[in-house]
């Protein structure tokens, strides 16, 4: 069983205790919302890991969310945390590949000149769009392939650009990567998953 959580006084008081520094008010803050984090662990419930490990990942958010949370900003701290949390489940979930690349690929990575979210499976595909779209969307491929360069081991560079037709290659399933370079498709999958992941990471600092 979890504890209580504060009253909205409670809470107030110990955020401006936690402030001038005093542990014991982070601390109390910690444990009476490990009920928060049960909640926000219960969406997950269809992944195959442990409620106990989404637990104890989630506590992780909720620690990072308190000592980050900033009271002048106007957000509740349930609010705040519960974002915490659920972002470190999440980060847990993608950097074991419960989830596969399609969140990759669904990361947000920038916005376009009108403000819409790009994502990194939009600038690895590439659609046809409009003349200024077009020069937006080339300048993100060569940041991407830029980063490409810097931050990928030669054999995940060579199967995103076959896969996704980077540095004039035709696009290719994982199949006939696999065949071409003579591992399984599932490993292909793998190298891909891992470098798609890395580059998503990179894109949104």
């Amino acid at each position: 069983m979890f504890p209580e959580p504060l009253t909205q006084e409670e809470e107030r008081n110990c955020l401006q205790q936690m402030a001038k520094g005093d542990e014991e008010a982070r601390n109390i803050l910690i444990e009476r919302n490990l009920r928060l984090v049960a909640h926000v662990a219960k969406k997950y419930s269809g992944v195959k890991v442990d409620q106990d490990d989404l637990i104890s990942i989630g506590t992780i958010g909720l620690i990072k969310g308190i000592n980050s949370f900033d009271v002048e900003k106007g957000a509740r701290l349930s609010t705040y945390a519960s974002r915490c949390i659920d972002n470190e489940i999440l980060m847990h979930l993608r950097a074991t590949k419960k989830l596969g690349a399609e969140v990759y690929l669904n990361e947000p990575i920038g916005k376009d000149k009108d403000d819409n979210v790009v994502t990194l499976q939009e600038v690895l595909e590439n659609d046809e769009r409009n003349i200024e779209d077009e020069v937006d969307i080339k300048m993100k491929i060569k940041l991407l392939c830029e980063k490409m360069k810097e931050i990928l081991k030669d054999r995940e560079k060579t199967i995103l650009e076959l896969r996704f037709g980077l540095g004039g290659h035709k696009p290719k399933t994982q199949n006939e990567i696999a065949k071409m370079m003579g591992i399984s498709r599932s490993y292909v999958s793998r190298i891909e998953t891992k470098a798609i992941g890395k580059l998503a990471k990179v894109m949104r600092q």
